[in-house]
């Protein structure tokens, strides 16, 4: 679990994903693998308009930027639409070399080392 601090304002915002971890989509039904995370929302406003069609998931909780599975594409996905994997597989994508070097107990080893 990450947690972010976003100083000033008292707020502490936990992330429930880590990088790495192997999610399932629940309202598309997608597997895929976070390779980043953001504390909110950072897209625009007028991508939220076109792509966040789900109930208008929140911008200011955790939002997953994600590999999907057997795909090619990248997503960027609203905390409250995540669940774990019950698979415990690993993901087909290829860009998972540029993010990750190995695949271990379910989960993915970061090529970069997080601050």
């Amino acid at each position: 679990m990450i947690s972010f601090d976003e100083g000033n304002t008292q707020m502490n915002k936990q992330a429930e994903f880590s990088i790495g971890q192997v999610i399932h989509h629940r309202l598309f039904n997608y597997r895929g693998v976070i390779f980043d995370v953001d504390a909110d929302f950072q897209g625009t406003d007028e991508w939220y308009e076109k792509n966040a069609q789900t109930g208008e998931p929140p911008k200011d909780e955790p939002w997953y930027h994600v590999l999907i599975d057997n795909d090619g594409r990248v997503a960027y996905v609203a905390q409250r639409n995540l669940e774990q994997d019950q698979l415990a597989e690993p993901v087909d994508h290829p860009l998972l070399g540029d993010f990750f070097f190995s695949y271990e107990d379910g989960h993915y080893q970061s090529r970069h080392v997080l601050n």
